[in-house]
């Protein structure tokens, strides 16, 4: 999932609902580039849109995988952050275990995560 950086976040909210709307009780995984920032998700820094993302997933019932780590899922000349995300409902969460940043190179500025 995209969050264009020029687009609200708000937007964003109905499509969770139909995407857990069309899971009825199946596990969910979303893989996002949020273009927003937390402390919630090991960034240095929170922004608007890193809050009003937080509300959604509050809201949505649904949880950030996340391991805190030195590495960043995004770097360019601009900086560095933790833009990007691995989001799964209540039924997956319990089958994940030591989700992390990979440190192996890649052909984009964006990390993996394993």
């Amino acid at each position: 999932m995209y969050f264009d950086i020029n687009e609200e976040m708000d937007t964003k909210t109905a499509k969770f609902d139909e995407i857990i709307q069309l899971s009825k009780g199946s596990g969910i995984l979303i893989a996002m580039d949020s273009n927003s920032r937390s402390a919630e998700w090991h960034d240095e820094q929170t922004n608007s849109r890193g809050k009003t993302l937080e509300e959604i997933l509050t809201c949505t019932d649904l949880h950030i995988m996340k391991g805190e780590s030195e590495r960043t899922t995004f770097r360019s000349r601009r900086g560095s952050g933790n833009i990007d995300l691995t989001v799964v409902n209540n039924r997956l969460l319990k089958n994940f275990h030591d989700w992390e940043i990979s440190d192996e190179e890649g052909c984009s500025d964006h990390n993996n995560k394993i």
